[in-house]
């Protein structure tokens, strides 16, 4: 039992990457409501929004109206993601806690999401990390398609060490491994991270993983075994990226809670208040969320009718 660690953090990526693919438009007050359950719940960091131009991403498009409007609680970290020195212009303006700058280990991801090469993305992320450091923000880096590209297949893990030497060379204080499209397996995640740690320090390192194929949590707990105990989600498994065909759904922060309170591995969220404002989002969706906790509720809620 002692290879499982005491103590996880959960980052909450719900309001940014698990609205981002919604169609349709949920309401500024809506988005702040939510995000204001989940600071109550004891989560310690959300990814509340996104500062890329409202044309790629029409849902974020009140970005500075919902940062600015949030209720912080102490000891919550809110955070965004910025694409360039305008986002972050606005980022700060809007007053968010840490700035995440994001690309991909594939370059046909990376063309596709960003409109830019790798080599041309990497000048464009040193500036905001520099600019937002000389203002006292952390910064963390995201790398996409770390475990599979829609376009290109199978990622040389090589690639993305070179791009996470970028990125930590600009300074950034933690990078998220992401499984965008999620393909990745149990023994491929400990074997991507046995040549990552022999890079970099494992408090510097966290996974983001997609259930696409219903390995999230399987790839959580290889990636605990290898002392990783940082990982994000999005709460009732929502999200996808925009341009990966086939990404559905994050790891659901409410299925990651409950294999964690079982295994007795703190986190300091609450399941009963993250069940709360799973509801409340599920309800301004309009459509039932697919995580297999939710799901045991809303069967509940049906044979009670």
């Amino acid at each position: 039992m002692s290879k499982w660690p005491k103590q996880v953090t959960i980052k909450e990526v719900g309001p940014r990457d698990g609205l981002q693919n919604e169609k349709a438009f949920i309401s500024t007050k809506d988005k702040i409501a939510w995000i204001n359950q989940l600071s109550k719940t004891g989560l310690t960091y959300i990814e509340i929004t996104s500062f890329v131009h409202p044309k790629w991403i029409p849902q974020l498009a009140d970005a500075a109206e919902v940062a600015a409007n949030i209720e912080k609680i102490q000891g919550v970290t809110y955070a965004a993601l910025v694409p360039n020195l305008k986002g972050l212009e606005r980022a700060l303006a809007a007053g968010v806690d840490e700035v995440s700058v994001f690309m991909s280990a594939s370059e046909t991801h990376n063309r596709k999401n960003i409109n830019k090469s790798i080599a041309e993305t990497f000048p464009v992320l040193q500036e905001v990390v520099i600019q937002a450091k000389k203002v006292g923000k952390t910064v963390r880096g995201y790398v996409s398609t770390v475990f599979g590209c829609p376009y290109e297949g199978s990622i040389d893990v090589e690639q993305t060490i070179k791009v996470a030497d970028k990125l930590f060379e600009m300074g950034i204080d933690e990078l998220s491994l992401g499984d965008t499209i999620g393909v990745a397996n149990p023994r491929q995640v400990q074997e991507v991270l046995e040549q990552f740690l022999k890079r970099f320090p494992k408090e510097k390192l966290a996974m983001h993983f997609h259930n696409t194929r219903g390995t999230a949590l399987a790839n959580v707990l290889a990636s605990l075994e290898m002392g990783i105990t940082t990982f994000d989600s999005a709460l009732g498994g929502l999200g996808g990226c925009p341009y990966a065909p086939g990404a559905s759904g994050n790891l659901a922060t409410d299925d990651l809670l409950y294999m964690l309170d079982g295994m007795g591995i703190a986190t300091g969220v609450q399941m009963e208040l993250l069940v709360k404002a799973a509801l409340f989002i599920q309800e301004k969706i309009g459509r039932k969320l697919n995580s297999h906790y939710l799901q045991t509720l809303n069967e509940s809620e049906c044979q009670l009718s």
